[in-house]
């Protein structure tokens, strides 16, 4: 996360050389939830898309970027072997199978602009805006079956599956100041902010209670319908966001480059309601995040052209649970390994593999439940001047 910092200077510095950018990335993570003072554990390991995105330079000081991320995903399934009393003897009568599914997630496809208007030789103004389509799905199940020596009891499914979407829209504002211009050194103060608003994403819900059996061939089967309730209409609110901090940065020709930044971060989602509901396991998230990059004296040797990031956050989540807040603290560092040139001819070529290490521990002794993350990221970056004139052709 805090990587980012990093990242994001170094694309601003491509797109203002000329040079368009091509981005994409994977994410490899290992969950592990647990309860405190309790041996028992549960992991689980996941391959997921990070992000796709490109950038082109309009202008020299003008550039567009579009793409593709998640903002956040649903995935789980979680069964559950309980043996159920009669409630006036309290002597065992039959056992329950419960199972809990849980699909989906929200995805932003959007399209942004950003200008740049030079104040005088030190001091520079940038403005931006992305727009672009914020959508999703939400598809939780709940299946029970009982289980009894004699009787036999056909399987209930209380599913609700919510299909939402509608027109996203941030912005931000960067002021920066160069206080040392040399030829061999550059050195500046980046001050920004960011946010978007709160917005109202249309929502259709489908409600199905349902009788099922399952067959290994052909998985779930539906044998009556119980009430089905299909294309209800509401509204998801999404809350509002907004961050600020600062990036100051030193630029060397035979000196060290390095740069270190930080960002407040403020999530409401306290404002999120669902199909007229708000939640009150849900609250406000705030988070400091702290990041930095070195670049050596570039040599001859190729660990001095890596570039190597740093960084942590703290803050707390976004759920309670049972009202109480869950703290979070990460840690993680990174490399941006370049790839040598394949061919004299591709001079205006940049490549590079940017690779992420990540650990996130969210909840501590005192919460019901907390969770170690570990995850390593993976990006391939690509730049090149694909739109510049030809002087010889």
């Amino acid at each position: 996360m805090d990587l980012f910092l990093a990242i994001r200077e170094n694309t601003t510095k491509k797109l203002q050389s000329g040079r368009a950018i091509f981005d994409a990335g994977l994410n490899l993570e290992s969950r592990t939830l647990r309860e405190p003072n309790n041996i028992e554990k549960f992991t689980a390991s996941n391959l997921l898309f990070s992000h796709i995105q490109v950038g082109l330079p309009l202008q020299r000081n003008w550039g567009l970027v579009f793409g593709l991320r998640p903002v956040s995903r649903i995935s789980y399934k979680m069964a559950r072997f309980s043996r159920l009393t009669d409630p006036n003897s309290g002597l065992p009568i039959d056992s329950a199978l419960t199972t809990n599914e849980g699909d989906g997630g929200t995805y932003l496809v959007s399209l942004g602009t950003g200008y740049k208007f030079e104040l005088n030789d030190k001091n520079e103004i940038s403005l931006g805006i992305n727009g672009g389509y914020l959508f999703g799905k939400k598809d939780i199940s709940n299946r029970i079956s009982l289980i009894n020596d004699s009787l036999t009891y056909n399987s209930g499914n209380f599913q609700t599956l919510t299909t939402y979407g509608n027109i996203h829209l941030e912005g931000g504002l960067q002021y920066t100041s160069y206080f040392v211009k040399k030829n061999d050194e550059i050195m500046s103060l980046t001050l920004g902010a960011f946010g978007s608003m709160k917005e109202d994403l249309r929502a259709r819900q489908d409600v199905i209670r349902e009788t099922y059996m399952w067959d290994e061939s052909v998985g779930y089967s539906r044998l009556d319908s119980v009430t089905e309730t299909r294309d209800v209409k509401g509204t998801v609110v999404y809350p509002s966001q907004f961050t600020a901090g600062f990036v100051l940065r030193r630029e060397a020709f035979k000196k060290v480059s390095w740069l270190i930044g930080v960002d407040i971060v403020k999530q409401n989602w306290n404002e999120f309601v669902f199909f007229g509901e708000k939640d009150p396991s849900i609250q406000s998230r705030t988070e400091v995040r702290v990041g930095g990059q070195i670049r050596p004296i570039a040599r001859a040797n190729y660990f001095s052209n890596v570039a190597y990031r740093f960084g942590f956050f703290m803050g707390n989540d976004y759920l309670k649970v049972q009202q109480q807040k869950l703290p979070i603290f990460g840690a993680t560092m990174g490399f941006e390994l370049p790839i040598r040139r394949f061919t004299r001819q591709a001079g205006n070529q940049e490549t590079a593999i940017n690779v992420a290490l990540e650990y996130v521990r969210r909840g501590n002794n005192d919460n019901l439940l907390k969770e170690n993350l570990f995850r390593v990221s993976f990006g391939f970056s690509l730049s090149d001047a694909w739109f510049m004139k030809r002087k010889f052709d």
